[in-house]
């Protein structure tokens, strides 16, 4: 998820190390906190791989500033990421927001759709957070206050998250009718 991340605000703007780090620290810090010793590898390593491109320029002290850049390569597979998530990305609250964030890159709302329609299938899963028996146990049924309280939050916020999926998806499917050439007889 840093490369996702480090791909797609370079998508939107050339940053400096230090602006990027920031930006991936908002959008997910304060639940996956991000390091130095795991975002500079990762620069370089997608830097390496000609994703990204560098150049250094004069820094407002003594010490140069390294700007960073997507390249069509690191494009190329910022969208393909963003075409096939992976099953975790999907199911991953954070992952997935990470995802969703980035998500209008892709120009094809059919493909934006699709993104959105694995998440709502993997909403309309049955699940928990405990089991009995194999079963999983509904927020009525949880044992104690606490456990009840986080299936009772759960329940809630899938529900707004579904409610708002399926308005998303209606307005792509508008939107990419509206665009579709009228077929004639």
């Amino acid at each position: 998820m840093l490369e996702l991340s480090i791909l797609g605000f370079l998508a939107e703007e050339p940053l400096h190390g230090y602006e990027l780090k920031e930006r991936i620290k908002a959008l997910s810090g304060h639940v996956r906190p991000v390091s130095d010793g795991a975002l500079y590898p990762a620069i370089t390593r997608l830097i390496k791989a000609g994703k990204l491109d560098e150049h250094t320029e004069p820094g407002a002290s003594a010490a140069p500033r390294r700007t960073l850049s997507l390249t069509g390569t690191g494009r190329a597979d910022l969208l393909e990421r963003l075409r096939h998530p992976k099953p975790v990305e999907i199911s991953d609250q954070v992952r997935f927001n990470t995802v969703l964030t980035f998500l209008r890159h892709l120009p094809d709302r059919r493909e934006q759709a699709a993104v959105l329609r694995r998440r709502l299938e993997f909403l309309d899963t049955p699940t928990s957070f405990f089991y009995d028996e194999g079963r999983p146990v509904r927020a009525e049924e949880a044992a104690d206050l606490f456990r009840e309280g986080m299936l009772r939050v759960a329940r809630a916020t899938g529900e707004a998250e579904r409610t708002w999926l399926e308005e998303a998806i209606e307005r792509l499917s508008r939107a990419e009718s509206a665009d579709s050439p009228a077929t004639g007889p």
